[in-house]
């Protein structure tokens, strides 16, 4: 099957529709801030991939001074190990016995990383670890207030020390998201919700080398709480992903980094005065966090979507311009759901076409 790309220098206007935008200036700048704020704090980054799905975009990253990589799952593991990607963290747990395999398989090219908060799963990947002749990195989850996956202080201790002793594992830290902080928008609240949260991570760290096992990983943060969870004394790293691009969503909660990502769609109807209809829908636009802003025509809104069409309204003399085979830009408010429906992000420079850039990740979530 064609794809039918276009060609590097195809300006914006040319290029066909729905497709993601990524503004490449904003997106590069979006990196060297984050990793130039972490050298100023003290801690690495280790940016996580699922926001991107995308080498392009972790070579990047690594080139600007990364340490590593988070990924979600193995299937975004083993893309980017397949890419060349050498130190890769998986930050959900890894069950079952044919999810175990693949993660092993990857051990011989990369050092490898995996999340933990139960003694069973921790016995399985030792028996396998041991079996296959490899060693993998663990690191155990702490639950920091977001109330999904993570032990408390307490059976941390003990599957530290389980980690340590076990065959084919090698206890690398812990790490504690707190994601029910990020997107908060008071930043006070944002400030003292974090620290507490971040308090729990740093109190187990103690607790464990208290009981004599080396700490080297303490891991966390998102986007919305970078600055706040980099300052943490006993923090080494974090895990943003969100930065790069910086949905609408994120952009309500701060502006330390610039909203990259649109996704472009045409006008293909124009039957009443104040709407339009574009070709991007449902399937190429997520909606879990509200509706997109209409960057371009200003003053646009989105009405309604459907699978394949959106209506927008238009609600002046100078919206209302806009004729059927124009550009509609929209930011979504989640990019990372975005970005997972498509194939291809569109690098622009100077409203040009750079770069066709893979997501070859995109829909790994096994």
């Amino acid at each position: 099957m064609t794809d039918y790309l276009p060609l590097p220098g195809t300006p914006i206007e040319e290029l066909d529709t729905p497709c993601i935008l990524v503004d490449l200036d904003l997106a590069e700048a979006n990196i060297a801030k984050l990793q130039s704020a972490a050298k100023d704090m003290g801690v690495h980054v280790r940016p996580h991939s699922k926001t991107s799905k995308s080498p392009y975009w972790v070579r990047k990253q690594l080139d600007a001074g990364a340490i590593g990589i988070c990924c979600a799952k193995v299937g975004e593991a083993e893309v980017m190990v397949e890419a060349g990607i050498t130190e890769v963290m998986i930050t959900s747990q890894v069950i079952g016995k044919s999810k175990i395999a693949r993660l092993l398989a990857l051990a011989p090219a990369a050092q490898m990383i995996v999340a933990v908060e139960d003694s069973s799963n921790v016995l399985e990947l030792s028996e396998a670890s041991s079996a296959a002749g490899v060693e993998i990195g663990v690191i155990v989850e702490l639950n920091v207030g977001q109330d999904r996956c993570g032990t408390d202080p307490d059976g941390a201790v003990v599957l530290a020390r389980q980690v340590s002793e076990a065959p084919g594992l090698r206890f690398d830290g812990l790490m504690g998201y707190e994601g029910h902080l990020v997107a908060e928008r008071d930043y006070e609240t944002r400030k003292a919700e974090t620290e507490k949260a971040m308090a729990i991570v740093t109190h187990t760290a103690d607790l464990i080398r208290d009981a004599g096992i080396s700490v080297p990983i303490v891991s966390a943060a998102g986007t919305g709480t970078y600055d706040i969870t980099g300052r943490v004394k006993g923090i080494t790293e974090l895990q943003c992903g969100s930065y790069l691009f910086m949905d609408g969503d994120y952009a309500e909660v701060f502006d330390d980094f610039t909203p990259a990502l649109s996704v472009l769609s045409t006008v293909i109807s124009r039957q009443k005065e104040d709407a339009a209809v574009v070709d991007m829908g449902l399937k190429s636009i997520s909606i879990d966090r509200g509706l997109a802003e209409i960057l371009s025509p200003s003053g646009a809104t989105i009405v309604k979507h459907s699978e394949e069409h959106t209506i927008i309204h238009l609600p002046d003399v100078k919206s209302r311009a806009i004729n059927i085979g124009d550009k509609v830009q929209s930011r979504p408010t989640h990019g990372d759901t975005t970005i997972n429906l498509h194939e291809y992000y569109f690098g622009i420079r100077n409203g040009k076409l750079e770069a066709v850039i893979p997501i070859s990740a995109r829909g790994k979530f096994r």
